[in-house]
């Protein structure tokens, strides 16, 4: 299940695209969306480059952030567990 939409939802979804588009429409729909993922995420990953560089070149350490989000993740793992412990009777129960 992704996003919450099942099998039978998805091909729906699938017949209703091929019959306001047409068979011949949808690759050509489809290369254009390829495209454009492409190019937001090689603007995407050029913009983190610019950001490292900058930092780089101002003798910034970027080499933080991954210190910080180890430690989030740390802190997130933790609280779902607490929160799995407290939901686990609840939804067994019910």
């Amino acid at each position: 299940m992704y996003l919450f939409i099942s099998g039978a939802e998805i091909l729906i979804i699938l017949v209703i695209v091929v019959m306001l588009f047409g068979a011949d429409k949808i690759p050509e729909i489809a290369r254009g969306l390829g495209k454009g993922m492409q190019q937001l995420k090689n603007a995407t990953n050029e913009v983190k480059k610019e950001i490292v560089e900058s930092g780089i070149d101002k003798n910034i350490d970027t080499k933080f952030t991954r210190d910080i989000q180890k430690e989030v993740t740390k802190i997130k793992n933790k609280v779902q567990d607490n929160i799995d412990d407290i939901t686990g009777p609840v939804k067994r129960n019910l």
